[in-house]
């Protein structure tokens, strides 16, 4: 089942912790403590796009790659949006971990104690 789809989409992230999804904007969106961490649909730009939130230094090295843009209505240069084929489902899975994980990071202490993601935060520090 290919990640890009809404049923592969979905099985990947569930299996990040507190993670919750809903449809919105005509996507899966996947939540963590209500933050938006990514999410698969069009956006405009063609079915099974996934969008995730990256560090600076990693938008300017993926958005130079064919396929991977700037998501429309994200904040820029914080998120993109990578269209399937464009990378390995792999690699993808490894980038939306790491989105969870920022997202993650910047709830309140107590939203990340109650979620129960202090353990899962410190193991990657």
């Amino acid at each position: 089942m290919s990640l890009h789809s809404k049923a592969g989409f979905a099985d990947f992230v569930t299996g990040l912790p507190a993670v919750t999804l809903s449809e919105q904007w005509e996507s899966l969106v996947a939540k963590v403590g209500g933050k938006v961490f990514a999410l698969v649909g069009s956006l405009g730009l063609g079915a099974g796009h996934i969008v995730f939130k990256v560090p600076e230094e990693t938008f300017e090295i993926l958005t130079v790659e064919t396929g991977i843009v700037q998501a429309p209505y994200f904040a820029k240069r914080q998120w993109v949006s990578v269209a399937p084929g464009a990378l390995e489902d792999e690699v993808v899975k490894a980038y939306i971990a790491r989105s969870h994980r920022i997202i993650a990071g910047k709830l309140t202490r107590k939203a990340r104690t109650e979620l129960g993601l202090e353990a899962y935060l410190a193991a990657e520090a």
